[in-house]
């Protein structure tokens, strides 16, 4: 048997996620996402890899530079404990005769999925940070004084300065996640894998197979004894922005049949409306309540599978 990423053991699934990570740091940002792929399909040939999407518009605390772009720390947080000493007016006395610079990281994800099997379940997910360092705000002011470390390191208010590049953006290997195997484990939420059994039991599991159509946003915390865990959210791939449905948009009988075909249409795949619903609250539930309903009475809209999957959602609504 292949030894695809669905069933892969530990050691190899390690070596595999050094050689993703080394790839990221071999890879030119400039040259495109097309070369990453390229690479990953080369050290995963039993798959199929591909972009799925990109998400932007976050960043994280970056570290500190000098007047001169010269690199004073890597991480601000780390520095500032260090040279406070756990003394905020330590730190504020040290930064007076000096002139640093916060920076941050502007960063974008890309998502790149492999599906291994049937199931909504039965894929690779591929996390890649793409990183630029930018100058953020100066570190100190006169009249400004922070009430501790953490306000200092990342303070609510404070004058931005133009987000100057500092060095050169890069790749950065943030996970690789064998969805498959998450489900299996206590990371998996109810309502998640509930999720993923609702797309293979519908009419949605005809389409072209879920991780078209979605990636799981996934975050990671500690629970009280200091153990690490993952949660993950269903994220939709949409090119282009879906129909918005309010409770004062949703209709009944056959205008009620229009729009969520309409939707359907727009998402690309069957009964996309139902999964969206779950997951955007620009999606009312009033709308599956409204079907149910016409379905109930004299309308017949929806294949018996993907009614049955209403059923049950109506009998025992969630969403996430």
């Amino acid at each position: 048997m292949a030894k695809t990423a669905s069933n892969l053991d530990s050691g190899l699934a390690a070596e595999l996620d050094l050689k993703v990570a080394e790839i990221c740091r071999s890879v030119e940002v400039t040259d495109g996402i097309a070369p990453l792929i390229e690479a990953i399909q080369a050290v995963l040939p039993d798959l199929s890899v591909r972009h799925a999407m990109t998400r932007s518009g976050w960043h994280r605390l970056g570290g500190v530079v000098d007047l001169d772009g010269n690199r004073i720390a890597h991480n601000i947080t780390e520095w500032a404990e260090a040279e406070s000493e756990g003394d905020i007016d330590e730190l504020m006395f040290k930064l007076s005769d000096v002139q640093y610079f916060a920076t941050r990281l502007n960063g974008q994800t890309h998502y790149l999925v492999a599906q291994t099997g049937p199931r909504a379940r039965d894929y690779i997910q591929i996390e890649i940070e793409q990183l630029q360092e930018v100058l953020d705000r100066c570190i100190s002011d006169p009249d400004w004084f922070p009430d501790s470390i953490a306000d200092f390191v990342d303070p609510v208010d404070f004058p931005r300065l133009e987000p100057e590049p500092v060095g050169s953006p890069r790749l950065l290997f943030r996970r690789l996640v064998r969805v498959s195997d998450l489900m299996d484990s206590q990371d998996a939420g109810s309502h998640l894998m509930r999720f993923l059994d609702e797309w293979d039991r519908s009419s949605a599991a005809e389409s072209e197979g879920f991780c078209r159509h979605w990636v799981l946003s996934i975050r990671e915390y500690q629970d009280r004894d200091g153990d690490g865990h993952l949660t993950a959210k269903p994220v939709p791939v949409v090119a282009n922005p879906l129909p918005v449905l309010s409770d004062s948009q949703v209709a009944r009988g056959s205008g009620l049949a229009n729009q969520i075909h309409g939707f359907d249409r727009e998402a690309g795949y069957p009964f996309a409306w139902y999964f969206h619903m779950l997951t955007n609250r620009k999606v009312s539930h009033k709308l599956a309540e409204a079907v149910h309903a016409d379905l109930m009475g004299a309308y017949d809209y929806l294949p018996a599978r993907d009614l049955k999957v209403l059923r049950d959602w109506y009998q025992d609504p969630y969403g996430l």
